[in-house]
């Protein structure tokens, strides 16, 4: 497991899940994603990543309810992800458990 392990919790029961690095993290820039039902329960489970609202949609689930660091690999793009931090709307325990291991985040 490439997972930082943490106190962090994205909700009660379920800890942050943090890749240990962001060059690890190679999901799709472009096109739909299509996220399993593990992650998103809704029958509405395909995001247009051109579009602004989606993208930062689905890196809000796929962060607050992964238990796979796997998932973060393939769904993740990490220069994605430091350019929209500022604008996610997550868990305290996520955002926290990111930033303690990629400082560079808390200034994105």
């Amino acid at each position: 497991m490439s997972a930082t392990s943490t106190a962090y919790l994205a909700r009660p029961g379920r800890p942050a899940v943090v890749a240990r690095t962001l060059g690890e993290l190679t999901g799709p820039t472009r096109g739909i994603v299509e996220l399993p039902v593990r992650l998103m329960w809704s029958s509405e489970r395909a995001f247009d990543l051109a579009d602004p609202d989606d993208l930062l949609w689905m890196y809000e689930n796929v962060l607050r309810e992964t238990s796979r660091v796997e998932d973060l690999r393939e769904l993740i793009d990490g220069g994605t992800l430091r350019r929209v931090w500022p604008l996610l709307n997550l868990p305290r325990g996520v955002r926290l458990a990111w930033e303690s291991r990629h400082r560079g985040l808390r200034t994105a």
